[in-house]
């Protein structure tokens, strides 16, 4: 698939998961609610084809694994758990780049907010 075609895109959306994560002791001891986001682009041609399962992006076994990526091994900043999940996403050769959403609505800030979230993208290497 050259860059000029549209990849198709599997989507993940609102992975609710609980971790320890954060620069502060008390989000390393309490835990917190991080709600992940996906959207992997692939080429699902073969898939259609083939009806396969070993054609394509096996979006619940991809779930499970990024449930257990933030569920253990606490990091301080969410730009080191985005990196993660996106490293385990492309492990997946079928997946050719994948956008990580990590959302941290229990986010300590001292005022009223709804969500803090970061987004990045990332690509196979080549």
């Amino acid at each position: 698939m050259n860059n000029a075609e549209p990849a198709d895109e599997i989507q993940i959306l609102g992975l609710e998961c609980f971790g320890h994560h954060g620069v502060f002791d008390f989000e390393r001891r309490e835990g917190q609610k991080f709600i992940i986001d996906l959207v992997i682009g692939t080429d699902s041609r073969k898939a259609a084809e083939t009806d396969d399962l070993q054609d394509t992006v096996d979006y619940g076994s991809l779930a499970m694994a990024v449930k257990t990526t933030v569920e253990r091994d606490p990091v301080d900043l969410i730009e080191t758990l985005a990196q993660r999940i996106a490293d385990i996403c492309l492990a997946d050769i079928r997946a050719l780049w994948v956008r990580v959403t990590v959302h941290k609505p229990g986010a300590p800030i001292e005022t009223t907010f709804k969500d803090v979230t970061l987004t990045i993208t990332r690509r196979q290497s080549t």
